[in-house]
């Protein structure tokens, strides 16, 4: 006598390569993409590429920012050779030196006097005196000498010295002061456009913003997809559709990495804002951190969607070497991402702050330059929010159709039949 088991209807068929594995979600199985996540997280933390990837990474940051800090506080100073007994001479170096730093000053000027030209020069060829200032011929003006074509900053800072000087004696000979001469001569500066924000100051801000995104996202990305596929090449995967449903996985997979990707970008931008606070740029820290926050939220929410995508890229995939075929769409948009964002400006920038996936370093580039209005950032990131939860349907369905079958690679119209 013959007996059967009843199976249970949550139970995968004998086609394990059917788009239906992985659908099943008894109340056992509810919670596996919160397994799968901690997985993905434990196993990317404990990577050791990945580890010493982000170590370098942010000793990379730590060096470029202490380097700038030193170019920044470094302070340039000269010796000025000049007549023995020239007063107006010395006090035209004077002048010089004391040119605040605000208006391109800040250098140390020192005076060694010469008795004669023939010490003067002495001097120069010796590397005693960096440059010489003595009257011309027929006293009527000044002469700056070195030894080759004098430092075009103590060049620029002596101009000023020396006409400081000659507006003071000019002006004690006509009975006045230099004060009197110069009131109402202040001049301030605006601009139309309202960008607090200097213009190579934003340009590095950009482009450190799209190095960022840039990173985080090829770096995490290239992750899941191998993930994927080498799960995927061991056989791996039909075990654990028996168990999980295929949605539970893929949402485990992208979550986890997610938060990898997120913590690094954290990580990355927590190290530059400490190194940039001991810099010269330390004044636009309030502004930049303000950006920083909206890129954090814009990268979060972006990164849902690409993680999806390139899960589906390795699922496309059956073999390790097919994932540069499958990524390779990936990773030309991320790059075209990464070259548009930080050239922009202009009405493109404000085009791309837009665009799904581009706005996730575009718009905060604007709230940095305060171009962005108030609810710009925000209907930006609603509209980031929508790509990424289509993204999210459509890789869905792609990835399930994909991940059981084997035999080459698969293309997206077939994943999405089968899914």
């Amino acid at each position: 006598m013959t007996t059967t088991t009843p199976t249970r209807p949550d139970t995968p068929g004998p086609d394990t390569h059917g788009p239906d594995v992985g659908r099943q979600g008894d109340a056992g199985t509810r919670g596996a993409w919160l397994v799968v996540m901690n997985r993905e997280i434990v196993v990317r933390a404990l990577n050791k590429t990945f580890l010493v990837g982000l170590l370098v990474s942010v000793l990379i940051i730590a060096a470029l920012s202490a380097f700038f800090a030193w170019q920044g506080s470094k302070t340039d100073s000269f010796t000025v050779a000049v007549p023995a007994g020239d007063t107006a001479a010395a006090a035209a170096v004077a002048s010089a030196g004391a040119v605040p730093e605000e208006q391109g000053g800040g250098a140390e000027l020192t005076t060694v006097e010469v008795p004669d030209d023939a010490a003067a020069r002495a001097a120069l060829v010796d590397g005693d005196a960096d440059a010489w200032l003595h009257p011309t011929a027929d006293g009527d003006g000044w002469v700056l000498t070195g030894e080759a074509s004098p430092d075009s900053t103590l060049t620029r800072l002596l101009t000023v010295g020396v006409a400081q000087q000659t507006l003071e004696v000019n002006a004690e000979a006509a009975g006045t002061t230099t004060a009197e001469l110069t009131a109402g001569g202040t001049l301030s500066t605006d601009r139309l456009d309202g960008t607090a924000l200097d213009p190579q100051a934003l340009f590095f801000a950009s482009f450190g913003l799209a190095l960022l995104f840039f990173i985080g996202v090829i770096g995490s990305g290239q992750m899941i997809a191998g993930s994927v596929v080498e799960e995927k090449q061991s056989r791996l995967v039909e075990i654990l559709a028996t168990a999980v449903p295929l949605r539970h996985l893929l949402a485990g997979k992208i979550l986890g990495s997610s938060v990898v990707a997120l913590a690094q970008n954290v990580v990355f931008a927590a190290v530059g804002l400490a190194a940039l606070s001991f810099t010269p740029a330390a004044s636009i820290l309030p502004a930049l951190s303000t950006s920083l926050v909206w890129f954090v939220l814009f990268f979060a929410v972006g990164f849902l969607g690409l993680a999806a995508l390139y899960a589906v890229a390795g699922a496309l995939a059956s073999r390790a070497e097919d994932l540069q075929h499958t990524t390779t769409p990936m990773t030309m948009a991320i790059m075209g991402v990464y070259f548009l964002t930080f050239s922009a400006s202009g009405s493109l920038l404000t085009v791309l702050s837009y665009v799904p996936v581009a706005n996730v370093v575009a718009m905060p580039v604007r709230v940095l330059s305060g171009a962005a209005a108030w609810w710009e950032p925000v209907l930006s990131l609603l509209v980031l929010a929508a790509f990424a939860v289509v993204a999210l349907l459509v890789s869905e369905r792609a990835y399930r159709g994909a991940l059981l079958q084997t035999g080459g690679r698969i293309s997206w119209k077939r994943a999405l039949a089968r899914g």
